[in-house]
């Protein structure tokens, strides 16, 4: 599926916009269309955690940029990448060459996204990344042109991993989905788990979309591990807490810690069976009141649904590239990767935030804990525990394998 809109005025009227203001904007914007593209998962595994509602999130940058960028209308395309590396590859190689697109936002599965992180550099574009966690975007492949606006395979973990052992959970199992992603997850929290004191006792993976997960849970279950960590995300992740509350894995003494998971995943599965557990995440809808304005602007272009982390990222990262367009006075990619470097981020949600040399945005993260749900929609559900600097949440700059951070 690939669609193209441009957000005139219906689109104004989802989002409870001021139509005359942004109508005459528009009116006076005669250049080129500016186009960018929303690539992830629409259908499938994380369809949830990204797909529409990761449209809708860009939907709200082009609304407050006032559907322009400089002279040029702003049009959006999407598709779905079906969790696939040849079908997300193609349909952005496909978007650079026949469509004129200038930046892609994409959550894609990271083995999707390193590659078209590749293509956009190779093709002097931009890359926007909302979702896609691997850390080797910003690390041994990184590029000048992508920007990482959200967690990554460090940030998750290194967040969860120190305050768990400290609390007295000092013997580890993970459990991890068996691509870049997962691997990527697992291979950090053995890590970190090393350098807070712990011990690892084991490890064990199952391919994306498994359905049953007894072989692993078992696994889990024997090494006698206080701690076992879920390096996965999306439904997968959704199933295999299903599966370890049958298991009776929390009556037995042995705790959850979720390496990524998000509201999305806890909603599927039930705050109930989640309680006590601690993740950490860039973005919560009710942490302040720009990002309940956020999720107030993004309800009505996601059938009244909260968002999350991903999709907020989605607005984060088209916003700052639309003004970046803007200032630059052109879309080419270079100098408007030079261009978003130089100004800092700011938005509803993030706020004076720089951009180091990787493309990481230096934005501070939130430790939450989930508490018992109490909104009809079934969204309140994680309490704040506490801020973590942008120095505490990403990987320290000594500690990278990008070139470009090592020369900076």
């Amino acid at each position: 599926m690939e669609r193209t809109i441009s957000l005139g005025r219906r689109g104004m009227l989802a989002g409870g916009l001021a139509l005359p203001l942004l109508a005459s904007r528009r009116a006076r914007a005669a250049g080129k269309p500016l186009k960018i593209g929303v690539l992830c998962d629409m259908s499938g595994i994380y369809a949830d955690d990204t797909g529409p509602g990761l449209v809708a999130g860009v939907k709200v940058a082009v609304d407050q940029a006032g559907g322009v960028a400089g002279d040029r209308p702003i049009e959006l395309v999407y598709a779905d990448d079906q969790n696939k590396p040849d079908v997300g590859t193609a349909i952005a190689g496909r978007w650079i060459a026949e469509q004129n697109v200038s930046a892609i936002v994409c959550a894609s599965a990271s083995s999707i996204t390193l590659a078209v992180s590749d293509m956009v550099s190779e093709r002097n574009k931009v890359l926007l990344v909302a979702g896609s966690l691997s850390a080797d975007l910003t690390g041994k492949r990184c590029h000048p042109s992508t920007f990482q606006f959200g967690l990554d395979t460090y940030a998750g973990p290194a967040s969860v991993i120190g305050p768990s052992i400290k609390a007295g959970a000092d013997s580890w199992f993970i459990i991890n989905v068996d691509y870049a992603f997962g691997q990527s997850l697992r291979d950090e929290g053995a890590r970190l788990i090393a350098a807070n004191g712990g011990k690892l006792l084991g490890t064990t993976s199952f391919p994306l979309g498994t359905a049953d997960f007894a072989s692993q849970i078992l696994q889990a279950k024997t090494s006698g591990a206080k701690a076992i960590a879920l390096a996965c995300g999306g439904t997968d992740w959704s199933n295999l807490v299903k599966q370890l509350h049958e298991f009776g894995i929390a009556q037995g003494g042995q705790n959850l810690v979720t390496l990524t998971g998000g509201i999305n995943e806890i909603q599927a599965v039930g705050a109930q069976y989640c309680l006590g557990m601690m993740l950490s995440t860039p973005f919560y809808w009710d942490l302040d009141d720009g990002s309940r304005a956020f999720s107030a602007k993004f309800r009505p272009y996601h059938n009244g649904r909260f968002p999350n982390w991903q999709q907020s990222d989605g607005y984060s990262g088209a916003l700052h590239y639309i003004k970046a367009v803007a200032a630059a006075g052109t879309d080419d990619g270079a100098k408007v990767a030079e261009t978003m470097r130089a100004m800092p981020v700011n938005d509803l949600l993030i706020k004076d935030a720089t951009i180091r040399a990787d493309g990481q945005v230096m934005r501070p993260t939130y430790l939450m804990k989930v508490k018992p749900e109490t909104a009809p929609e079934r969204a309140d559900i994680f309490a704040y525990v506490s801020t973590l600097s942008a120095e505490q949440s990403w990987r320290p700059a000594a500690e990278s394998a990008c070139p470009a951070l090592r020369k900076s």
